[in-house]
C-alpha cells in the first residue's frame, strides 16, 4: 500500500501528508496531532499513494513535498488541483530555490514552508491556508522580497499579467484574455503585489515601468 489512513476528531482541520521519507511524515503527523487544531487523516509516500489517499478521505489541507519517487510534487499538484479545486496545498519541502518557489506560486499553491521551520510555523501555515489565505515562511519571503530590479524575476505568465494590468484591463478582462478563472487572476494579482513589495495597482504599475519589468 502506498498510503496509510489515520483516525482523529473530524472537527479539526483535516490534513494529509505526502513525503517519501516515512520518519519525516510520522514526525509531522505527531506535531500536527498534538496541536489540537488539526489532525492527520493519512500519510502517503509517493504521488500514486497521494492520489489514492485523497480518493479515500476528505482533506482540507495537503502538505506536499516536491521530491517524490514517482513524480515531481509540483506536477502532482497540478493534477490534484484539477481533481480537487477546493483543496488547499502547502509545499513542505527543503527546496529553497527561487525558481522553484516561483513555479509553485504560479501553480497556485496556498503555502510554501521549509521543512526546517519551527513546528509553530507549520501549524500557523495550516491554519492560515485552511482559512483561505496564503502563507509563506520567513525564509520563503526573504527569497521573494528583493529591492533591486536585477533580483526581480518574473515568469512568462506574470509578465503577461503585468502587461495587461498596465494596459488598464480589469481582472475579468484579464481572466478572459489569459483563459483563467477570475479567482485565479485575483490570486496572481495579490502575489504580484507581494512579490514587487507594492500595496496597490498604481504602485505596481509605477514600479514595473520604473524597473523596466515588461
Amino acid at each position: 500500500m502506498n498510503y496509510q489512513l489515520s483516525t482523529f476528531n473530524f472537527q479539526l482541520i483535516r490534513v494529509a501528508i505526502v513525503d517519501d521519507h516515512t520518519a519525516v511524515a510520522e514526525g509531522f503527523e505527531y506535531l500536527i496531532n498534538e496541536s489540537k487544531v488539526a489532525g492527520v487523516i493519512g500519510k502517503a509516500f509517493s504521488a500514486k499513494g497521494c492520489l489514492e489517499l485523497l480518493a479515500q478521505s476528505e482533506t482540507d489541507v495537503l502538505l506536499l513535498d516536491i521530491n517524490l519517487p514517482d513524480k515531481n510534487g509540483l506536477d502532482l499538484f497540478n493534477q490534484i488541483k484539477a481533481l480537487y479545486p477546493d483543496l488547499k496545498a502547502i509545499m513542505l519541502t527543503s527546496n529553497c530555490e527561487l525558481s522553484t518557489i516561483q513555479r509553485a506560486l504560479d501553480c497556485g499553491v496556498s503555502g510554501y514552508i521549509m521543512k526546517n521551520s519551527p513546528g509553530a510555523v507549520i501549524i500557523e501555515g495550516i491554519q492560515t491556508v485552511a482559512s483561505g489565505k496564503q502563507f509563506l515562511c520567513k525564509e520563503t519571503k526573504r527569497m521573494l522580497q528583493h529591492n533591486d530590479s536585477q533580483s526581480v524575476i518574473l515568469s512568462r505568465r506574470e509578465k503577461e499579467l503585468l502587461r495587461l494590468i498596465i494596459a488598464g484591463k480589469s481582472s475579468i478582462e484579464i481572466a478572459d484574455s489569459m483563459c483563467l478563472s477570475y479567482e485565479t487572476i485575483k490570486g496572481y494579482r495579490k502575489h504580484l503585489l507581494f512579490k514587487l513589495n507594492t500595496t496597490n495597482t498604481a504602485d505596481l504599475v509605477r514600479m514595473a515601468l520604473e524597473k523596466g519589468l515588461v
